[in-house]
């Protein structure tokens, strides 16, 4: 008898010393509680982040070059962009009113209702002065003109005694006065004097030269801009002003050639044609 109430004692001891204290179980409920509920709020957070800031879902910019504005403001409605125009400038060869340049550029990567700034091609050019020209030498003229919103046109020679010497300017073929009113960024043909004995120059090497800055390489060494030819890489105007020369005739040499010759270039947007010419 005394032997199964102390087995049965010593089993209910056992039991007690197992067991866990109500405010212990009470605790560990709270702790994992917390952990859950912060876990939630946490998850909460990060996917209302993702909503918030579109989180991996960026686009494209679309190209909205030479598109007239309805077009541009059609195709951003698709895109979720927002269009604004902050400048404008006028290019003869681009149709009135038509995007000229963008900001971010197109492929750029944006998320939705980013705001796209354009400048536009001004459907008129705002009208200058004409600066007084003669007497000026060629490299005087060219600053005046640049100073002045225009353009450095066709350099004609004539003989005199003092070569590059600014003698008449011309507007469209015509002699303008200065203080005449004409369209800025025109180009002024330059009536340049020739002395017989220093009418020489050399050709400039053109090779990778961006299509914008030709005409002034050529200026600088008293040659003028010939034929352009654009190859199958050139589409739009805002591709002419990303082509590079890849060939032009006459090719640079070690021979003179009359100032005033023409030069003809020869455009593309693929440098690979720049490496072949150059093995």
């Amino acid at each position: 008898m005394n032997t199964g109430t102390k087995s049965k004692n010593n089993t209910h001891k056992t039991k007690k010393n197992t067991e866990v204290p109500w405010y212990r179980n009470w605790l560990m409920k709270n702790v994992y509680m917390a952990v859950i509920v912060l876990s939630l709020v946490v998850f909460l957070l990060f996917s209302l982040l993702k909503v918030i800031t579109r989180h991996n879902r960026e686009q494209d910019v679309p190209d909205f070059a030479n598109m007239s504005m309805e077009e541009a403001r059609r195709t951003a409605d698709e895109a979720s962009l927002r269009l604004e125009v902050t400048d404008s400038v006028y290019i003869t060869r681009m149709a009135p009113g038509a995007v000229y340049k963008q900001n971010p550029v197109a492929g750029s990567k944006v998320k939705k209702n980013r705001r796209i700034l354009l400048t536009i091609n001004a459907k008129a050019p705002k009208t200058v002065k004409m600066p007084s020209l003669v007497g000026f030498s060629l490299r005087q003229a060219q600053a005046e003109l640049t100073a002045s919103q225009l353009k450095v046109g066709k350099l004609i020679y004539v003989e005199d005694l003092a070569t590059n010497n600014v003698l008449d300017q011309k507007y469209k073929g015509t002699p303008v006065a200065a203080g005449s009113p004409v369209p800025g960024e025109s180009e002024i043909d330059l009536v340049l004097g020739m002395n017989p004995e220093d009418g020489q120059t050399y050709i400039p090497d053109l090779t990778a030269t961006p299509y914008p800055l030709i005409k002034e390489k050529l200026t600088d060494n008293s040659v003028n801009l010939g034929k352009v030819v654009f190859d199958g890489t050139v589409h739009t105007y805002s591709d002419s002003l990303e082509a590079i020369v890849y060939k032009q005739s006459p090719v640079p040499a070690d021979t003179t050639v009359a100032m005033g010759s023409p030069v003809t270039v020869y455009l593309t947007k693929d440098k690979s044609l720049i490496r072949d010419a150059g093995k």
